[in-house]
């Protein structure tokens, strides 16, 4: 039986399938792919909309503060969205590092100082937020994504348990009155920000960096978020 040849085209459009399989893109379905093909805003809205979203999420922020100023150095703990409270410890610098644990709800906040009860405080007193006020869906963390100019995507990298989680940074600004909803004494002009976020839509980690306090230094602050989903029951103490 003679043996029939494929046409030129024939040939083309099998090599143009296994080209696909090889570099999973010509469906635009690339499971390693945050992006999904989605833009850089569309990317911002969606994680915003799953930080909005999560019963509850683990942060831990840190920040390097210029000599001599006063304010939020660190805090760790978990944040919730109903209701809208923290529970963690914080770090307030002035000249030396204060750290406390701290309970949060919308309006009110409490402080324990080491081998002391709890007591109501107003963070402001310590150039510090109410840190679950960073977990507000109008004001909070996730409102700086979708308030960022100039957004653009940047690399693709690995992290998460032995690398095997996709991220892909994205930059921008975000203007001074919209940082200040997050950290109270941002001031000067806009703020440098970068975002890592994943395969599945989460915010993984975000950098600020700008003039958070009067008459000082740029400094940056890092925000990292983990175990979405996290369900934790705050109450006052």
């Amino acid at each position: 039986m003679p043996l029939t040849r494929p046409s030129p085209t024939a040939r083309a459009a099998a090599l143009v399938a296994s080209a696909c399989l090889v570099l999973s893109g010509c469906t635009g379905q690339d499971s390693n792919d945050p992006s999904d093909g989605k833009s850089p805003e569309e990317v911002m809205e969606l994680a915003k909309k799953t930080l909005d979203e999560t019963s509850g999420v683990d942060i831990d922020l840190t920040g390097d503060l210029p000599d001599g100023v006063t304010g939020l150095s660190a805090a760790t703990g978990v944040g919730t969205h109903d209701p809208l409270a923290f529970e963690g410890t914080a770090s307030v610098t002035a000249g030396f590092s204060l750290k406390v644990d701290v309970i949060a709800g919308e309006d009110e906040v409490w402080i324990a100082f080491p081998g002391q009860d709890f007591s109501k405080a107003d963070p402001g007193d310590y150039g510090a937020p109410n840190p679950a006020a960073l977990f507000a869906t109008e004001g909070g963390i996730s409102d700086l994504l979708v308030r960022t100019e100039g957004l653009e995507r940047g690399e693709d990298v690995r992290g998460g348990d032995n690398n095997e989680e996709t991220f892909t940074e994205y930059t921008g600004t975000v203007a001074a009155d919209v940082v200040e909803n997050v950290i109270p004494s941002a001031t000067g002009g806009d703020f440098e920000v970068s975002y890592l976020v994943s395969s599945d839509g989460e915010l993984s980690e975000a950098e600020i960096t700008g003039e958070f306090y009067p008459d000082s230094d740029e400094m940056t602050y890092t925000i990292d978020l983990d175990n979405y989903g996290t369900e934790k029951d705050i109450t006052a103490p």
